[in-house]
């Protein structure tokens, strides 16, 4: 007996079968700080109320700490060293011609596709008509603080349009933006928009419009919904802000020797671009920033509220698949760093939370570990097509209907790159191991769950290095040996 339409063995061969659709939002940086996955201090209802329905995957992790290589890898379904995509600027289309993304592999097989914001890494990247029957990416209204430059601008010069306008008002328009708008130093504060003007707000909205309009007809949908928050530049209506005063914000200070036992190739610069120092705390600064943060991930709960009431309202809730994630983690302070391009846990573990109708037990959790390049897989298979050849990741649906006592794998896998070096770490439930170009790193996990008190160099801990060094020694030969899929 099938445990729901469309997920039995034989669902593929039986033509009266209902396909499942599947709505996949994901985020742009955001970390683990959402309550769902248990950090309390930020407001995310919206997040809640879907994990009260959903399972939620407590361990799960990219398979590379920045945005380009690591949507390449779940959209693909393949490690970044297969993928050959280790930076932001490289294109799976040229490193691996003949890759076929998840949208395509559905495209192809009857499924209508849509996308809105931040799917793909960027405009250059996006594959298109290739991938998607509709695509779509926002820009933010003009901030109120741009406008009034430009009308006190064209009341004394004329139209910034025009001549030797044009040069000029850029320059002042850049100046005017910087501290919301510009990436170094990160823009962060409260825009003066609503919620529907920024372009996450005209994302939500957009998906809205698809599943209330049908624009999918009589097929079924995959639709992604790529939030840009909590990206750089950190801006938000200013509510989202007014929820999180700064001199109430908490975090854990690390020791200022931090640093002092761990390779240098670990460490991301970033945090220089914040204005801090490695190995000072700055606690004004750090409050402000993890202020503006806070308040970008409360507005992006926000905005999918919208999506998800709009797929009740379409009447698709109980034949939707929902996937929530984001594509990395983020520091915001931790280890003395800010951004990403770290194999911190706090830099590679990421909010997963699945729910299937009829299968995902509501508010089931799994501690199992799980990496984003099983995505893909999942998705094949509860659609019940067949699976591409060369799939690296596999199907989370065991977990799905034993949450707290299936496993799919053992350790979890990611890499970044440093210089023409790779970075490389595993993690269990017990251990997270890396090897860098000049050092290694060592945590107990259960003793240790900060990543505070680096054991690399004790010797007590030989055995377990060694046993470790041979587990990523297996595990990138396996990253590196898929071949393409046509």
């Amino acid at each position: 007996m099938c445990l729901l339409l469309g997920v039995c063995p034989s669902a593929a061969a039986d033509p009266q079968r209902q396909p499942l659709n599947f709505l996949f939002i994901v985020c742009d940086d955001l970390n683990t700080h959402v309550q769902p996955t248990g950090y309390e201090p930020i407001v995310t209802p919206t997040l809640q109320a879907l994990a009260a329905e959903s399972m939620v995957c407590r361990r799960a992790y990219c398979q590379y700490p920045v945005c380009g290589p690591s949507r390449a890898s779940f959209l693909s379904g393949l490690y970044p060293e297969s993928t050959g995509v280790l930076d932001n600027q490289a294109d799976i289309r040229s490193t691996r011609p003949g890759t076929v993304s998840l949208p395509q592999w559905l495209k192809d097989r009857g499924y209508w596709t849509a996308s809105v914001g931040k799917v793909f890494h960027s405009p250059r990247h996006e594959p298109g008509r290739l991938a998607w029957n509709e695509f779509v990416r926002f820009e933010n209204d003009e901030l109120p603080v741009v406008r009034q430059a430009r009308e006190e601008f064209e009341a004394q010069f004329g139209p910034i349009d025009q001549g030797a306008n044009r040069r000029k008002w850029k320059e002042i328009e850049r100046r005017i933006a910087a501290p919301l708008t510009a990436q170094t130093p990160p823009g962060h504060g409260p825009s003066g928009l609503s919620d529907a003007q920024h372009k996450d707000g005209k994302n939500a909205r957009q998906v809205a419009q698809w599943l209330l309009d049908r624009s999918y007809g009589d097929r079924p949908f995959f639709i992604a919904c790529g939030f840009q928050k909590p990206h750089v530049p950190f801006l938000a209506p200013g509510k989202y802000f007014d929820l999180y005063p700064a001199d109430q914000i908490r975090y854990a200070p690390d020791p200022p020797d931090l640093w002092d036992t761990l390779p240098r190739s670990a460490l991301s610069p970033r945090y220089k671009a914040f204005g801090f120092e490695l190995g000072v705390e700055n606690d004004a600064l750090r409050r402000e920033y993890m202020q503006a943060y806070h308040a970008c991930v409360s507005f992006i709960d926000a905005q999918l509220a919208i999506v998800l009431d709009a797929l009740k309202r379409s009447g698709h809730w109980n034949d939707t698949v929902i996937i929530f994630t984001s594509d990395h983690g983020y520091h915001l302070g931790d280890h003395f760093l800010w951004g990403k391009v770290t194999l911190f846990d706090i830099g590679t573990r990421v909010p997963l939370i699945i729910r299937v109708p009829g299968v995902t037990r509501a508010g089931s959790q799994t501690q199992a570990m799980v990496e984003l390049v099983d995505i893909f897989p999942t998705v094949v298979d509860l659609a019940g097509l067949d699976r591409p050849s060369g799939l690296q990741g596999t199907s989370l649906r065991p977990l799905m209907l034993e949450p707290e006592t299936a496993s799919i794998r053992e350790y979890a896998y990611t890499v970044v790159r440093r210089g023409q070096s790779l970075g490389r770490a595993v993690r269990n439930q017990h251990w997270r191991y890396a090897q860098w170009p000049d050092g290694e790193e060592l945590y107990d996990l259960q003793r240790d769950p900060s990543e505070r008190r680096n054991l690399a160099a004790a010797p007590r801990w030989n055995g377990t290095k060694e046993h470790l060094r041979q587990v990523l020694a297996d595990l990138q030969q396996r990253a590196a040996s898929a071949t393409a899929s046509k």
